[in-house]
Formats: C-alpha cells, sequence, structure tokens
C-alpha cells in the first residue's frame, strides 16, 4: 500500500501582476499628470518641481517593487506599499501648498468634483486634461448663466489661467486621497496576511519542520 505523500505548503507566494492593482493604476495615472503639472505651473529648476515628480515616481515604483518581491518577502512589500503611500501624502502636501500660496480654494472633501472626478475613471493624463477643460466650460456656462454675472464678450486670460490652475492643482490633490485611501486598504490586507502566514523564513521553516516529522514517521 503506498503511503500518502506529503502536501507541502507553499514557500513562494504570488507575486508580480501589480498592473492590476488598483493603487498602481492611480499611482501611474497620478505621476502623468503631476508631471504635466510641475510642467505648466512650476518653474523650470525650482526644488518644487523635483520633488513633486520624485514623490510622484516614488508611490508608482515603490507599489510596483512591492508587488515583484511579495513572493519572497511579505515584510518588505508591507515597507515598500507605506513608502508609496507616505510618498504620495508629501505630494499631496505639495499641491495644497500651490493652492494656499496663490490663494486658490481647496476642494472641500464633499465637494461633489471630487467625486465626479473618481467616477470619470480617467486612465491617461490625455482624459483628465479633457474632463478638466470640459468642467471650467460647464463651470463658466453656469456663471454666465445666473442673473448676476456680469455679461462679458470673453473671459480674461488671467482669470481663465488661475481657473485651470485652481482646478489642475485640485485634481491632482484628489488623486492623492484616492491613492492614499487605496493604499490604506492594501497595507492592511498586507499585514493581515504578514500576521497570519509569516514571511518566506518562516514558511521555510515549516516546511522543513513537517518534511523531518514524516521523515521520522517512515
Amino acid at each position: 500500500m503506498e503511503k500518502p505523500s506529503l502536501e507541502r505548503p507553499k514557500i513562494l507566494q504570488p507575486s508580480g501582476g501589480y498592473e492590476n492593482l488598483k493603487s498602481y493604476q492611480v499611482a501611474k495615472l497620478l505621476y502623468g499628470v503631476t508631471v504635466r503639472f510641475v510642467d505648466r505651473y512650476i518653474p523650470i529648476g525650482s526644488r518644487t518641481k523635483d520633488q513633486m515628480e520624485q514623490a510622484a515616481r516614488s508611490g508608482e515604483r515603490n507599489i510596483a517593487e512591492g508587488s515583484k518581491l511579495s513572493a519572497t518577502t511579505k515584510k518588505l512589500e508591507l515597507n515598500l506599499t507605506n513608502v508609496a503611500r507616505a510618498s504620495i501624502d508629501e505630494l499631496r502636501k505639495d499641491y495644497e501648498s500651490f493652492l494656499e500660496q496663490r490663494k486658490l480654494p481647496l476642494w472641500e472633501p464633499m465637494d461633489p468634483r471630487r467625486k465626479e472626478l473618481s467616477n470619470a475613471r480617467c486612465k491617461d493624463p490625455d482624459e483628465v486634461a479633457q474632463w478638466i477643460k470640459a468642467l471650467w466650460e460647464r463651470e463658466q456656462t453656469a456663471r454666465h448663466a445666473a442673473p448676476e454675472a456680469p455679461r462679458t464678450a470673453r473671459t480674461p486670460d488671467t482669470v481663465k489661467a488661475r481657473a485651470f490652475a485652481e482646478i489642475s492643482a485640485n485634481v491632482g490633490q484628489t488623486l492623492c486621497k484616492i491613492a492614499m485611501h487605496l493604499l490604506d486598504k492594501q497595507v492592511d490586507s498586507q499585514a493581515r496576511t504578514f500576521e497570519q502566514e509569516g514571511g518566506f523564513s518562516e514558511r521555510l521553516y515549516k516546511v522543513r519542520s513537517e518534511l523531518k516529522k514524516h521523515q521520522q514517521k517512515d
């Protein structure tokens, strides 16, 4: 009679596939949007320009790196996800500082434009730019339709530029908030997995222990 074979627990866990993570998709979009934003609104050579680009890049890259390393080290995956979250939080502060320094309003947490942007599910910076333009045009139409609104042949360039700067910075800040929310959930999930399954060394020890017990029975 054949002895039942030992069913070994998996040492290596699934890894990669970061392109399918919602957090990565939003972080990648945020990076593209941020590069365009700083090119348009932040002076060349400015330290803020470099900081914003690096923070956005760090968010995207650390999510990807953490996902790739998840097979062998859940602890490092968790650490890199936290680094990504911290980088995007720094970027959020930069967008808010941009608005504050120029005396432009920061959208309230429950501002319907935030939800509208989230629901738009923009896939790339071009779609975000189209959304910004459509929002500005809609708001312009609403202002001109109001009884107290002044009737002008066209909106002055300075007013239009400030309006686009306000919307663009709030879009960046909103994308930061969305990415951070997704990463918070990702960190919680990774922490639970690490607590339940341990890291690579612990899984390897478990396999070796079970093999040893099985051999002693033989």
